[in-house]
This record gives C-alpha cells, sequence and structure tokens, in this order.
C-alpha cells in the first residue's frame, strides 16, 4: 500500500497518510533519521529514491500549508497542463485563519475559496479550471498569453467569467477584468483603440480609421501605400460561416491590391515594437515600390 501510494503521489508523504497506512511515529523518525525520506517541512517528507520532479515540488510545498490548503495560480495552471513550464515559486491559497509561515519556495495567498472553485486533481486540491486561468492570467509569467490558449483549447468565456466574479476580492482581479473584457466579442474594438495609439505614439502618419476598401471597411487603412491593418480581439474565434465570411472580405481587399497586415491583441499588448516595426517594413517597402513605377 506505501509503495503505491508513494507512486500516485510523487514520492510525497505526510505524517497523516502514513498512519493512516499504518506507520508509527517511531518508524517514520527512523525512516527521516536514515536519510531514506527527507524531511520537506513540518508533517512533509520526501522518499528519497526517486527523482525530486516538479510535480513532488508542488505537491509537497502545497501539503506543507496543511491539509486545506490548494495549489493556485501559476502552479495551478501547470498542474491543469495549462501551461508548458513550472513555477519557480508555487502559489499557494489557504483560508484566512491558518496559522503558518510561508516556506521556502511557496508564497502564500490567504482567502476563502468557494467550493465550486476547488477541486482535486491528482491527488492534489488545486483551484479550478477556470479560476486558474483567471488568476494565473494576471501573473508574472502566465498573461493574456496564457489566457489566450486556453480560451483556444480547454475553457469558454463565460466560465471565466463567472469564476471571476465569484472571487472579486482575490489578488490580480482588476487585471482579471481586462483581460477577459479583451476577451469578450467587442474586444475588437478595444484592440483597435491600442493600435491607433501605437501608431500615434509611434508618429505614425497617413492612416485612416475604419478606411473603405473594396466594399468592406479595414480597420486601419493607409491609402498612400495600399496598406490595411487588421487587429482582432483576444482569443479571436469565428464559426464557420464569420471564418468564410473573414477569408472572403481578406481576399476582396488584397484583390483590390492592397496590402493586408493582421494583428491580434497579443501582439498589440505584448509584442507593440513588433507590431510597429512591420508596419513600417510594409508601408516603406510599398511606398518605394510605387515610387519605381
Amino acid at each position: 500500500m506505501l509503495d503505491d501510494f508513494l507512486r500516485s503521489h510523487d514520492g510525497v508523504i505526510t505524517t497523516s497518510h502514513a498512519r493512516v497506512l499504518g506507520i508509527s511515529n517511531d518508524a517514520l523518525e527512523r525512516r527521516a533519521r536514515s536519510g531514506h525520506w527527507r524531511r520537506c517541512s513540518q508533517g512533509v517528507y520526501f522518499v528519497d529514491d526517486r527523482p525530486f520532479t516538479d510535480s513532488a515540488r508542488i505537491r509537497a510545498a502545497v501539503w506543507g500549508h496543511g491539509p486545506h490548503a490548494v495549489a493556485s495560480g501559476l502552479a495551478a495552471a501547470w498542474w491543469h497542463g495549462v501551461t508548458k513550464y513550472a513555477p519557480a515559486v508555487v502559489e499557494v491559497t489557504v483560508p484566512r485563519n491558518s496559522h503558518g509561515r510561508r516556506h521556502e519556495g511557496s508564497r502564500v495567498r490567504r482567502r476563502e475559496l468557494p467550493a465550486k472553485d476547488v477541486v482535486e486533481w491528482r491527488g492534489l486540491q488545486v483551484t479550478a479550471l477556470e479560476l486558474t486561468v483567471v488568476e494565473a492570467a494576471t501573473r508574472r509569467g502566465g498573461g493574456p498569453k496564457l489566457m489566450d490558449s486556453a480560451l483556444q483549447r480547454q475553457v469558454e468565456l463565460g466560465p471565466l467569467w463567472a469564476a471571476h466574479l465569484r472571487n472579486k476580492g482575490r489578488y490580480g482581479a482588476p487585471a482579471s477584468r481586462r483581460l477577459l473584457q479583451a476577451a469578450e466579442s467587442g474586444a475588437r474594438s478595444a484592440a483597435e483603440r491600442l493600435l491607433i495609439r501605437l501608431l500615434e505614439e509611434a508618429g505614425i502618419e497617413g492612416w485612416i480609421a475604419n478606411h473603405p476598401v473594396a466594399g468592406y471597411l479595414v480597420d486601419v487603412g493607409f491609402p498612400g501605400c495600399s496598406v490595411a491593418i487588421e487587429v482582432d480581439g483576444l482569443a479571436f474565434h469565428t464559426d464557420s460561416d464569420d471564418f468564410h465570411h473573414d477569408r472572403k472580405r481578406q481576399n476582396a481587399i488584397i484583390l483590390a491590391g492592397w496590402q493586408v497586415l493582421r494583428f491580434t491583441w497579443l501582439d498589440v499588448t505584448e509584442y507593440p515594437d513588433r507590431v510597429i516595426a512591420e508596419i513600417r517594413r510594409a508601408i516603406s517597402a510599398r511606398s518605394s515600390a510605387a515610387a519605381a513605377d
């Protein structure tokens, strides 16, 4: 039974688990003194006959804060498979009245979590996927890219809003609200405003917002060199009809002799210098080609 438990829990065990498995305190202490069981924190041990993986590290950090501790933030995101790399510091959420201090390698958040926002996954309590995405997207190392990826593959916007509203007083809530607003159907206009601000700050002139081309309006048009810029909101998705309409629209603009540059919310928020540089190159190339003709 002990081997089965350790195999399914990354080699990490607590004194409570050991008692349930019939291991006395004396036997536990002997294992610890021998060095075979390495103490991670008070009452938490790692059986040192296997690699100390990221899973073991996160599990030990969470269990070190007691039975009501929950992995949250980027630690929960990694546990759910939302992110590729485990964070160096494990975020742990505990009830407000919990005792104990932060252990090395962990960061503690104190608040009451609604039962709906806690799940057990692979034998560890973690924030539910929706709350995990909402929170992790506001952490350094998460950001809009994390939410964008999750919206494309794992979650829908409605449940993300619901998780956010159930936990409005938490750390990072205002930033979460802004990201969720950016992912709504009206996000395209917000992304357009960001693009226009970038153009103004860069001192780029000669553009017209909502410029008509081939019977359609492009987000930003440079009529002097026939460059059209389109920008999509965070996690831009379309159904089949919208997809085909969008492609038909873009093809018509290209056939009218315009070059189309397409950017996303992620581009204009995370990589603004790259966006401006690409726009400058397109304008310069098209203007040079026109002058040569």
